[in-house]
């Protein structure tokens, strides 16, 4: 008899799982399958809750790394070591179990670096050692998830991809938790009052954005000159530049006398070419998350984080392929399901056109590109007209998205006709340009933005002699844009590299990014969260406390995107098998030991500004003891307490209540008035929120008030 154990990366993704089989038994920590086909002898499904285990802290290791001094830097441990996450020990302690039962476990994980992480951190906690499988799926359908347990895999690949995301999770660990300590203290030093966060990616990220805001800050705009003809055609007007464009007005005058000519004067000019050329664009390629992220951002100003988040959703509800991927093509697996669906996809986008081949291209399937995970395209399951209903309109959209890029493949390609006109005024050529769309193509299963106003060419012919005006045009330069959300994903991508075509950005594998495609968006939304940037209407803004990091890493390596993107490079050769996790490690620690040097000098230049943050005094009075009377409350770190401690005063408060944080207002507020008003963000034993008022007793202790309105 064989015990299979498989491990969720959470509760979701482990129901979806069980949906496959007949389930003979569930608890709050596992799901019994019966036997059958594929396992025999049945098999047990239990899951993590997020992160089960995390690495340990500096006071773990060590009590002195405790409290924030340079001379405790640099803190690096002997051997890194993981800990059970708070308030998560009973399913830690239920997994474990099931493990050591088990004969045989599955890393059914999300499948990706992270999720082998996460199963690896888990087992090697457990202490348990048996043989282990790998299940490696890009959808959650019924079939596809048997196919996937039918086929599971060894786990060398697997345990190469641990070494990888072990080697950044320790290095993100030594960075993070050293050059923060390094540089706030410096900073404090000058007068600072709060503390900086700083990461071996988000850091270089934010700087990215610190230099498109000195690029905006520094602009100065000029004004520039042209020469621009208006001309009046027999069957309509038009206009025309010639190709001069000068900061010295003088140099344009002098053009415009060698010709002959004066602006407000008529003249006629002498149609010499009329060019018309039909041009094709093929469809965009299949979406890899930050594509999606990118679109989604321009057409809905969903921030990247959230079009993760809504990808995941649809991924979970079986409806879209794994969306944490990087790539941008399919195989010919894929390609064989799709072909058959075409119809029911057009009908479920309400679509309506003749596929123009059914045969696979190489601009979108490609099994040699392929390595994880392939694009995200649909699923096999068509939604039912209830399912669709059911979704919400954000996660309607990015199915749509998908579902019409998939299809786009089948369509025919989009074609316009451009039109060049040259038009001579004594002997000076103007060149003005238009275009006419002639086929929409697959651009029509696409949601159709407001039209600029075109202006259209009207129809010319060459000797054709217009009246013509011209006149020097002036126009001023214009300072480069702050960053969507959506760009920065693609500059974070591309390490800062400016790309030309936004819209049909094909970026290869070779090409070093900050972070990865799962975790690009995290790094956004933890900059916003730590107040380095802003984002108002899509832009992206850097407030003083970003500018204040950003110029104290300016000079060293922790400003440079390049750099950081070969350190990402050499992590993905780590799960590539072709690079050491203990290498990377040892040279993160020289980097560290480079930064303690370089940070007095980088400290010296950095303008103070106040960002809003006071400096934390953990002693510092909250309210007189409502008990004693005689001493004060204050913060003790993981609780709240009063001063009269040794004269003998037992006044406690916890620093969080039924999953609260109570703040030192609220605590301030009890102790005067005995009672706060309804507070909001409680959470039951069974996870529920709820909102309650709270009071004081007379023997100090805090109680709910349930009564106040």
């Amino acid at each position: 008899m064989t015990n299979v154990v498989i491990l969720a990366e959470k509760p979701s993704q482990a129901k979806a799982y069980a949906d496959a089989f007949q389930v003979q038994n569930k608890t709050n920590t596992y799901i019994q399958l019966k036997p059958d086909s594929i396992f025999s002898d049945g098999a047990t499904i239990t899951w993590g809750v997020g992160h089960l285990v995390e690495l340990k802290e500096p006071h773990d290791y060590k009590k002195e790394w405790k409290k924030w001094k340079l001379d405790q830097l640099p803190m690096v441990p002997d051997r890194f070591q993981e800990k059970v996450s708070k308030g998560k020990w009973e399913q830690f302690q239920a997994v474990k179990q099931l493990f050591k039962q088990a004969d045989m476990i599955v890393n059914a994980a999300d499948v990706d670096r992270e999720g082998s992480n996460i199963f690896y951190s888990i087992l090697r906690l457990t202490g348990v050692k048996k043989p282990v499988k790998r299940l490696w799926i890009n959808s959650l359908e019924k079939d596809e998830v048997r196919k996937g347990f039918e086929r599971l895999q060894n786990n060398e690949k697997d345990l190469r991809m641990f070494e990888e995301a072990k080697a950044r999770q320790i290095s993100d660990w030594l960075v993070g938790m050293n050059a923060s300590r390094l540089f706030s203290l410096h900073l404090q030093k000058k007068g600072y009052g709060g503390h900086l966060s700083i990461g071996r990616v988000q850091s270089p990220t934010v700087y990215l954005i610190y230099q498109r805001h000195k690029e905006i800050e520094n602009f100065v705009s000029e004004p520039f000159y042209q020469i621009e003809g208006e001309f009046q055609a027999e069957k309509g007007k038009y206009k025309g530049l010639a190709k001069i464009k000068e900061k010295d007005k003088a140099k344009v005058q002098a053009l415009m006398d060698k010709h002959r000519l004066k602006e407000q004067e008529p003249y006629e000019g002498t149609i010499e070419n009329v060019d018309k050329k039909t041009k094709r664009i093929k469809s965009p390629k299949l979406h890899s998350l930050s594509t999606l992220q990118s679109v989604a951002n321009r057409m809905w100003k969903y921030p990247p984080a959230k079009v993760l988040k809504i990808a995941q959703q649809l991924y979970e509800k079986k409806l879209l392929s794994y969306p944490r991927t990087d790539c941008n093509f399919i195989t010919n697996s894929e390609f064989s399901y799709l072909v058959k669906k075409v119809d029911d996809y057009q009908r479920t986008l309400g679509s309506n056109f003749s596929p123009v081949s059914l045969k696979p291209n190489k601009r979108y399937v490609n099994g040699s590109k392929v390595e994880e995970h392939y694009a995200i395209i649909p699923t096999k399951t068509i939604p039912t007209a209830k399912k669709l209903e059911g979704l919400s309109r954000e996660e309607r959209n990015i199915y749509n998205e998908v579902l019409a890029t998939t299809l786009a493949m089948f369509h025919k390609d989009y074609v316009y006709e451009e039109t060049v006109i040259q038009t001579d005024v004594h002997e000076l050529p103007f060149f003005s340009k238009g275009k006419r769309e002639v086929d929409l193509g697959w651009k029509e299963l696409f949601p159709q933005p407001k039209k600029k106003k075109e202006e259209l060419l009207p129809e010319v012919q060459e000797g054709e002699r217009p009246e013509a005006n011209v006149h020097i045009k002036e126009s001023m330069t214009q300072p480069p844009k702050p960053y969507t959300e959506g760009q920065l994903i693609t500059m974070m991508k591309t390490a800062g590299k400016t790309v030309e075509d936004e819209e049909d950005v094909e970026i290869l594998k070779e090409v070093e990014g900050l972070g990865t495609e799962a975790t690009r968006s995290g790094i956004i939304e933890t900059i916003k969260k730590q107040n380095y940037i802003t984002v108002k209407k899509n832009a992206v803004s850097i407030t003083d406390k970003g500018i204040m990091l950003c110029e104290t890493i300016d000079g060293t390596l922790l400003s440079s995107p390049s750099m950081t993107a070969k350190w990402e490079a050499y992590l993905r050769k780590i799960g590539e098998g072709e690079g050491s996790k203990q290498t990377f490690i040892d040279n993160t620690g020289k980097f560290i030991e480079k930064l303690i040097q370089e940070a007095p000098a980088s400290v010296e230049k950095v303008q103070i500004r106040d960002t809003g943050e006071k400096k934390k005094k953990w002693n510092e009075p909250i309210v007189t003891c409502p008990s004693c009377k005689n001493g004060s409350i204050i913060d003790r770190y993981k609780f709240y307490a009063c001063s009269g401690y040794k004269e003998g005063c037992k006044v406690t408060f916890p620093k969080r209540l039924a999953g609260k944080s109570l703040t030192p207002n609220m605590i301030k507020t009890l102790c005067e008035k005995k009672q706060t008003r309804v507070l909001k963000g409680f959470k039951s034993k069974n996870k529920k929120s709820f909102s309650t008022a709270l009071k004081l007793d007379e023997d100090c202790s805090i109680k709910f008030d349930f009564a106040q309105k």
